[in-house]
């Protein structure tokens, strides 16, 4: 019996990370970066001889999920393929387990699509070109919110007449399939405890924070949309609506440009004038560049405080993805600002990039690389024995 293989495809705002699987052994793994402007095809591991195309054509993300089946096609990596699996990053109330994405399903996705305008329209483009381009795999959905669906009904309600909340005007929040993985990794690291009362900071282009006990969702930085919480790289994080409100009413700012502030122009872009890239910023001495990090810093320090009070108590804390992985001086000044937690960062594990950074005493500091393809493989792996496929 040949070992079933999988291809994942999580596609970002200007990224697709894919992996293709046969079994349980990951065969290849890569991205396509820069989608819209300069795109390129890197591979982090790879068959023997195999080689990402020179040029790539890639306006958006469909059309590199496109650029991307051709290639692997003719490389023959697509033979014998059982399931494409899709990063969805809105599941609403109703998708709290991975799906296989039918019609019927995917209409329902399509009502959510402003709920996430940046990736969800996305997605669904390209599960339906995979659909028509490969009709005979299963095509599988993984939902970003569905690590987050049994958080207390108190940590998911807005302040709103409860007319709006049964609507479903909720906080569901989101990076779940990342938060998943992190909670996997905690309860290999700490058994049954899984980091007991933890909090994890998801730092990239989207930021957000979670706070989890013993590897279960219980609040998260992000709401109705994933605009809320964290400052990111271009999108604002959380905001006095009256900002909205004056823009629209005193400023005559109409609601297109309103949304592009808040989801393009705003966080580490706008406030530098420079970049929403972090590397650059650290990297750069003017003051705008300075003031957008120290605001950065600024708001995740007061967040964690936040779940902390939430939690009563923190006994680990573990950061993840671009930023999170990657920028030690993020790390540190974080981990200072949080002396009075007992927080005590080691200077040269924390410059090695850990994967421990305490001191041995004080709550648990972690660096754990992110790997949401693992776990969508696994949630579809789940779905595809329970339905006997």
């Amino acid at each position: 019996m040949t070992a079933p293989r999988h291809l994942i495809l999580n596609g970002g705002s200007s990224t697709l990370k894919f992996a293709l699987y046969e079994g349980e052994a990951r065969r290849l793994r890569g991205l396509i970066e820069r989608i819209g402007a300069t795109p390129r095809l890197r591979l982090s591991q790879a068959p023997a001889g195999l080689s990402p195309p020179a040029a790539l054509a890639a306006p958006d993300t469909p059309a590199a999920a496109a650029a991307l089946l051709d290639w692997l096609a003719a490389s023959e990596e697509l033979t014998g393929l059982d399931a494409i699996v899709h990063r969805i990053v809105h599941g609403g109330r109703d998708f709290a387990a991975p799906v296989i994405l039918d019609e019927a399903t995917l209409a329902r996705l399509d009502a959510l699509s402003p709920l996430a305008p940046l990736h969800q329209p996305q997605a669904l483009a390209v599960v339906r070109a995979c659909r028509e381009r490969l009709p005979g795999p299963l095509q599988i959905g993984c939902f970003d919110t569905a690590f987050h669906h049994d958080q207390p009904r108190l940590h998911q309600l807005f302040a709103l007449p409860r007319a709006l909340s049964e609507e479903g005007i909720l906080r569901y929040g989101f990076h779940g399939l990342s938060y998943a993985y992190i909670a996997r990794r905690l309860a290999e690291l700490d058994g049954d405890k899984a980091g007991g009362r933890a909090i994890v900071a998801h730092l990239g282009q989207g930021a957000s924070l979670c706070a989890m006990h013993r590897g279960r969702s219980l609040a998260t930085t992000m709401g109705f949309t994933a605009l809320d919480g964290l400052m990111m790289g271009r999108r604002c994080g959380a905001l006095d609506p009256g900002v909205v409100l004056y823009l629209q009413q005193q400023r005559g700012w109409d609601i297109g440009r309103i949304e592009r502030l808040l989801y393009h122009d705003s966080g580490l872009l706008g406030v530098s004038g420079h970049s929403d890239d972090m590397r650059d910023l650290l990297s750069r001495q003017d003051a705008a560049c300075q003031e957008a990090v120290d605001l950065f810093v600024h708001r995740l320090v007061r967040e964690i405080g936040a779940l902390v009070a939430v939690l009563g108590g923190l006994d680990t804390l573990v950061f993840t993805a671009g930023i999170g992985e990657h920028a030690a001086p993020i790390r540190q000044r974080v981990c200072e600002a949080l002396a009075w937690l007992g927080v005590a960062l080691d200077p040269e594990r924390n410059a090695a990039h850990g994967p421990r950074l305490d001191r041995g005493h004080g709550p648990r500091l972690w660096v754990l690389a992110t790997d949401e393809e693992a776990e969508m493989r696994q949630e579809a792996m789940t779905l595809m024995r329970a339905t006997d496929r």
